[in-house]
């Protein structure tokens, strides 16, 4: 093993975002339909958590404007963008309130789902841990479905790009 010196920079917000931005991640869409109003936003912090109980996790930051929203509703949707969504993600950036505009989404039992996309999972709130400037929300699956025929884009680096055979 080779030991290297310790980093002399204070590990800081923007230098943790700038390393972090080097480990690709899919991107999901949580929403919810909240006062028949879509409400929700991107999750690059989407993970599986069990595979039996089913359970995901997605953490939000305090900051969120949406997450204090959507927290409000029963059953929120995921949906794993595939390639075609990638012009997607810039939509997905915009205030809330227009963050939607231009995106053909779906509601099922009060759960939103973006048109299309790989795959979709009905999830319900089970618990909520504190987690510095987030909130881990850990997920129980009520349903899901996958498009094998789908691709999906690789958000690396603060963009979308596609993987290669």
């Amino acid at each position: 093993m080779t030991h290297t010196a310790a980093p002399t920079a204070p590990v800081t917000p923007l230098r943790m975002r700038r390393a972090l931005a080097g480990s690709p991640t899919g991107t999901a869409v949580v929403a919810a339909e909240v006062d028949r109003r879509g409400v929700g936003l991107s999750a690059d912090s989407f993970t599986s958590v069990s595979l039996d109980p089913p359970l995901v996790s997605v953490s939000f930051a305090h900051s969120s404007t949406s997450w204090p929203q959507l927290r409000r509703a029963a059953r929120w949707g995921i949906s794993v963008l595939g390639e075609r969504h990638a012009d997607t993600l810039h939509d997905l950036r915009r205030p809330s309130r227009e963050r939607f505009g231009g995106i053909d989404v779906g509601v099922v039992a009060g759960a939103a789902f973006v048109q299309g996309a790989l795959a979709t999972l009905t999830v319900e709130l089970v618990t909520e841990i504190p987690a510095g400037d987030h909130v881990l929300t850990l997920l129980r699956v009520l349903d899901l479905s996958r498009d094998d025929a789908q691709r999906p884009p690789v958000f690396f680096d603060s963009g979308a790009r596609r993987l290669a055979d």
